[in-house]
């Protein structure tokens, strides 16, 4: 038998590791990107010296390298709030329009999905509800990795796709709006007091597309919290009492979000609360047709190809956004 304290000394350990871990990788990469630099102004002097044009796409392709690494450290740095190393919580939900934006929902989980695939972070859906005949009505997934919070939280608010629908026989443009939220995964306890008269549980019968996503039973858990209304749902976990669990733990961050939103004017300001998933709300548009555009409407942050934004690349709107949050709007 263990002793007492066993699991929290566990715990403690493991994040100890991590956190040496990530102080080992935050070194290594200033380690690299010196020398990245030393090797750039090395090629420089060989092609001064040698008179060597040869070399200038190599530098340049070092240079372009360098530039990326440096940006990205450059972004670490801004990440100081208090849970931006944590992981982090998102949820999807389509707005009015049935099957399209459904379809959009489902088009967006697949975009941050891929983005975490690209960081090297793993995900996990908790919660997941199909659309009627196509795409996702909701779903709530877990991003696991150092920082994903800090830069998801760029992500929450209202996404808007204009397109020519393809379930549209009249081949019409059509314009769907799906909202997300974003919270971090916050394990610690939270002193949050949360009274038990002012909670609607349900149980419910965990869904997804034939079993693909989610193990069909009646353990899912539902949570109100009924004088803010904000609902938390979980059906990933085994059992119904850790479903539970995670949705409270899910219910505790909402909370502390909207209790850090109303002590601090700048953050109610920047943050804001996802409001009507429609027209006037939005974040971010994807325009498909009749040109391709995506533009950030807090950064004015722009890039043509759709096609890449929806396969992940956001970096340049997460960046965009982390450098208006902490130093203001960029002057043009």
């Amino acid at each position: 038998m263990e002793a007492p304290g066993y699991w929290d000394n566990t715990e403690k350990s493991q994040e100890g590791m991590r956190e040496l871990k990530n102080l080992k990788d935050e070194v290594e990469d200033y380690q690299n990107l010196k020398q990245q630099y030393e090797d750039i102004e090395t090629l420089l002097e060989m092609g001064y010296e040698e008179n060597d044009a040869s070399l200038i796409p190599e530098i340049q392709e070092e240079l372009d390298s360098f530039t990326e690494n440096f940006e990205s450290m450059r972004i670490k740095t801004l990440l100081s709030g208090e849970y931006d190393k944590n992981h982090a919580i998102l949820k999807l939900n389509a707005g009015a329009g049935g099957t399209e934006s459904c379809d959009w929902a489902g088009m967006l989980y697949r975009m941050y999905t891929r983005w975490a695939e690209a960081k090297g972070f793993s995900v996990e859906v908790l919660d997941y509800l199909d659309g009627d005949e196509a795409g996702i009505k909701s779903v709530t997934f877990q991003v696991n990795g150092e920082n994903a919070y800090g830069y998801l939280k760029a992500e929450k608010g209202v996404h808007r796709l204009v397109r020519i629908s393809p379930f549209n026989a009249q081949g019409k443009r059509q314009t769907s709006f799906v909202s997300l939220d974003v919270m971090p995964d916050i394990e610690d306890d939270i002193d949050i007091e949360i009274r038990d008269e002012d909670l609607r549980i349900d149980t419910y019968r965990s869904s997804g597309a034939g079993g693909q996503h989610i193990n069909k039973t009646s353990s899912a858990i539902r949570i109100t919290h009924l004088p803010t209304g904000i609902v938390v749902q979980c059906q990933n976990e085994r059992s119904q009492f850790q479903n539970k669990d995670k949705a409270m733990q899910m219910l505790k961050a909402k909370l502390y979000l909207l209790e850090q939103q109303k002590n601090s004017e700048k953050l109610s300001g920047i943050r804001g609360e996802v409001k009507e998933i429609g027209w006037g709300n939005q974040i971010r548009s994807y325009v498909m047709q009749p040109y391709t555009l995506v533009k950030d409407h807090r950064t004015n942050t722009e890039i043509s190809n759709v096609n890449s934004v929806l396969d992940g690349n956001i970096d340049p709107f997460i960046n965009a956004y982390l450098r208006w949050i902490t130093l203001g709007p960029e002057e043009e």
